[in-house]
């Protein structure tokens, strides 16, 4: 059972997913933070950088966003071995300095760097991801029903108009045809708003689409997937709640106040605390650290106190999947995105690390958003990619 707990502490809105009586996802959400991913805005482009098939565009906000080739060119489906052609391609053939582009901020900046975008617009629904400027349907991989699949992908086929695409959602899996229609007319209608827009030379860049709030990404994400309780701690979001469901047209979700006695009944602030921590034990008696970089996160598995009763390469295998199974369940805590490096005990049997990475994939699947493993390197590091879901 999934149960959501939201609390304001002065400025900051705590937003935790609990499954189970187990913390498993954690945002913290500050009024004074302006984020930008997953706005649309009418940007103008600033300036060509032809040596790095890239531009910067100005959206209106501190800094110009950045914006590569292959994310002004029309979008491939990967899925089916397409790949882009914009090597073939120039930049400067494309954009023009000066001349009005509609993008998505993909990435937030950070630092000194600004924000990434995109003309790739994803609009998200309850059931699909409308691609208003591609041609292709997808689905997601964690529905593993192949019937189910080509139902769901013949069905949204039928639907969509010609020169739009959609990537199929796993809370899909059942729906009608009707339920997958309501969706789409309201992405639809969501993407027509957005292109009518009048704008002059004097009325652009600029803001044309907010991206949702994560209170929204997430009921979005979790109303059909067992979400029975949402803890709040006054009447006041207990009522913004309520009209946010009611928009969602669920009705078995109860919304209660009662925010002390959650948290006391999981003993969610221990399992904050746990989630600060730099190093995590695990029950054998090993330990797991996690560190951020810039560049990446790196992550080793140690094994410390446990010793194991067989011999070094089993002793390894053991406490490498314990790791496994806390790694995942720290990455998605943590919201960790970006490039991931594990170092785990180094093993030599290599059916051993086929079924170390066949476990962590399995774990993996209890992801909502994109994770890729890339495999061993030389150096028997595991190498992954995790696309966060809401960066602080």
């Amino acid at each position: 059972m999934k149960e959501l707990v939201i609390y304001t502490e002065g400025d900051i809105e705590n937003i935790l997913l609990v499954e189970n009586g187990i913390l498993t996802e954690k945002y913290k959400d500050s009024k004074y933070k302006k984020r930008l991913e997953g706005n649309i805005y009418i940007g103008k482009v600033q300036n060509i950088l032809p040596g790095l098939q890239a531009a910067f565009v100005n959206v209106g906000e501190n800094k110009n966003a950045f914006i590569h080739l292959k994310d002004v060119l029309p979008k491939v489906d990967v899925t089916k071995g397409n790949s882009s052609t914009w090597e073939n391609e120039r930049i400067e053939k494309i954009l023009k300095v000066g001349m009005p582009i509609i993008v998505e901020i993909k990435r937030d900046s950070y630092n000194k760097k600004g924000a990434r975008a995109s003309t790739h617009i994803n609009l998200p629904g309850r059931y699909m991801v409308l691609l208003p400027n591609s041609s292709f349907v997808t689905i997601s991989q964690k529905i593993e029903d192949d019937e189910e699949r080509k139902r769901l992908i013949s069905l949204t086929k039928e639907i969509l108009p010609e020169n739009m695409g959609a990537i199929i959602r796993t809370s899909a899996v059942g729906k009608t045809k009707d339920d997958l229609e309501r969706d789409l007319k309201e992405l639809i209608k969501k993407w027509n708003d957005i292109i009518n827009i009048k704008f002059d030379k004097q009325d652009f860049p600029k803001l044309i689409s907010k991206s949702n709030e994560m209170i929204d990404k997430l009921l979005l994400d979790l109303i059909d997937k067992d979400l029975k309780i949402i803890h709040v701690d006054t009447e006041e979001m207990k009522s913004i709640v309520e009209n946010k469901v009611k928009l969602l047209d669920k009705d078995d979700i109860q919304i209660i106040c009662d925010i002390e006695n959650v948290m006391l009944k999981y003993n969610i602030q221990h399992q904050l605390d746990v989630a600060e921590n730099r190093k995590i034990w695990l029950k054998s008696g090993g330990f797991i650290t996690i560190d951020k970089t810039e560049a990446l996160t790196a992550i080793d598995v140690n094994s410390a106190k446990f010793t194991g009763k067989v011999d070094l390469e089993n002793t390894a295998f053991l406490i490498n999947k314990e790791a496994a199974i806390e790694i995942e369940k720290q990455i998605r805590l943590r919201d960790i995105g970006g490039i991931i490096i594990i170092d785990f005990i180094d093993l030599k049997d290599d059916k051993h690390k086929k079924e170390l990475i066949n476990l962590f994939s399995d774990e993996l699947k209890k992801e909502r958003t994109r994770v890729q493993i890339e495999g061993f390197t030389k150096l028997n590091l595991l190498e992954l990619t995790r696309k966060h879901i809401y960066s602080e």
